[in-house]
């Protein structure tokens, strides 16, 4: 398995002309500017992931700015990072919206206001329990996406779940862990295997970090690859 693994992604490698030295990171406008916005804002994005990452992947982030700062902060884990800091998850202040080296970004939460300032609030003491900050695989994880899964599950107020081609969204040293929505649990074996089943992510299989699933509170289908195929999540 190891050694196809291995030959997918020197294949992969070689097709891609992608250069990160030269790839886009501009806003697409999603977000309003932080100039403009006196009020706490916090949201979501994912993009696709980098080169031949892309074609079986996202990467995701969690920006936020409270109603007094003039800049928003943005963290995620980002594999280089843990080559030069020695943790893979980076926060910084910078724009929330830019593209992914190319890839334009697709925000799947925000909330404002109370709630908003609920979840900042919670944020820097679980970003520095994050159990992983010195490890980072691209498969099965841990990595961006199981960070952004592990906020999720810790924070009630994040009532959005990754999509299904976010690999690594599952990977857990725990076999046993509570659904996004907190209405299910999810059975894991370290990313590679797993069964999700919760009221609000409906039915949800994981083949060797490949997920395939249903949702039923907001119809739609979980496919790898691509992702949601339906109703866009609407929390739960």
């Amino acid at each position: 398995m190891k050694c196809l693994s291995l030959i997918i992604a020197i294949f992969l490698i070689g097709c891609s002309t992608s250069n990160w030295r030269t790839a886009s990171r501009e806003s697409v406008g999603i977000a309003p500017l932080a100039s403009e916005l006196d009020d706490h804002i916090v949201q979501i994005y994912h993009a696709r992931a980098f080169s031949w990452r892309g074609y079986f992947g996202v990467h995701p982030w969690i920006a936020w700015k409270k109603a007094s700062d003039d800049q928003y902060t943005v963290a995620q884990v980002i594999s280089w990072n843990l080559r030069r800091n020695g943790s893979a998850v980076d926060v910084s202040k910078d724009l929330p919206d830019r593209k992914w080296y190319d890839s334009s970004p697709h925000i799947i939460f925000e909330a404002r206001g109370e709630k908003a300032k609920k979840i900042i609030d919670q944020l820097p003491s679980l970003i520095e329990s994050y159990p992983y900050k010195s490890v980072y695989k691209v498969w099965p994880g841990p990595n961006s996406n199981t960070f952004i899964g592990y906020l999720i599950r810790n924070i009630d107020e994040l009532d959005i779940e990754l999509p299904a081609n976010a690999i690594g969204k599952d990977y857990s040293d725990d076999f046993l862990l509570s659904t996004a929505s907190g209405t299910g649990l999810t059975f894991s074996t370290y990313g590679l295997f797993g069964l999700t089943l919760g009221l609000g992510e409906g039915l949800e299989v994981n083949l060797l970090g490949l997920h395939f699933g249903i949702d039923f509170w907001t119809p739609a289908l979980k496919l790898p690859l691509v992702g949601r195929v339906g109703f866009p999540d609407q929390g739960f």
